[in-house]
């Protein structure tokens, strides 16, 4: 029987998440640029987070305020312990939703989606080098919101033959009716491959660095394939 889940998200949409990962100063520029389209996520990357704390999320939240009048920000925070404490912070902080490792523990990943729950958060959890997904729902309490498939930056650097596994789609979204977000596939290709197999939410963040000048177009080239 197929498992029901609430969410802040639209679940006959389709989104587009734009991670920044460097400086604030390069948050600004893409930020500024980017088209006011309920259909954009920002996520508030981890190295961004370790950098700047939880006053990075709240300057990504109120940017993005400016320019869209509900929005939607990810605060990946990659919880592996101490899940009340830090959907706490990033509750304070202003985020939308915030995201642990599926190699968590049990106990976390249950007190994670709770505290979340409870914030009116949603929670993801992110299956990085993580075999068998399912095999982590199948003990949690309840489903979290949203479930990511990642193939890791350093990863696809030394591991060409890496797959992001988007056959786990289908399994997941036979037992639950959560949403599914792709992340470590950054072309135009890898967005379409990952919106056939029913993704709900792209993660892209490399292609939107590569010079604030061809942000928008790349964008709207993301958002047309994303339908």
């Amino acid at each position: 029987m197929s498992i029901h889940v609430k969410s802040k998200l639209n679940y006959k949409k389709k989104y587009l998440q734009v991670a920044l990962n460097n400086t604030l100063a390069d948050a600004i520029q893409i930020i500024s640029v980017l088209p006011p389209s309920d259909r954009i996520i920002i996520e508030a990357g981890t190295p961004f987070i370790k950098h700047y704390g939880v006053n990075g999320i709240r300057q990504i939240v109120s940017l993005w305020a400016e320019k869209v009048d509900d929005p939607y920000i990810v605060a990946d925070l990659k919880t592996m312990d101490r899940a009340e404490t830090e959907v706490g912070m990033a509750a304070e902080a202003g985020a939308s939703a915030v995201i642990a490792l599926g190699h968590a523990p049990i106990e976390t990943l249950d007190s994670f989606i709770d505290e979340c729950e409870r914030r009116g958060l949603d929670s993801m959890i992110d299956m990085m080098n993580v075999e068998y997904p399912l095999g982590v729902l199948s003990q949690l309490r309840k489903p979290p919101v949203v479930v990511v498939l990642h193939r890791g930056v350093d990863e696809e650097k030394f591991n060409r033959e890496k797959m992001i596994p988007l056959h786990e789609i289908r399994r997941i979204k036979g037992r639950y009716n959560i949403m599914i977000s792709i992340a470590g596939g950054d072309t135009i290709r890898e967005v379409q491959s990952s919106v056939f197999n029913d993704a709900d939410i792209v993660v892209i963040w490399k292609q939107v660095y590569s010079g604030v000048d061809t942000t928008l177009e790349i964008i709207n080239d993301f958002l047309d394939e994303v339908k």
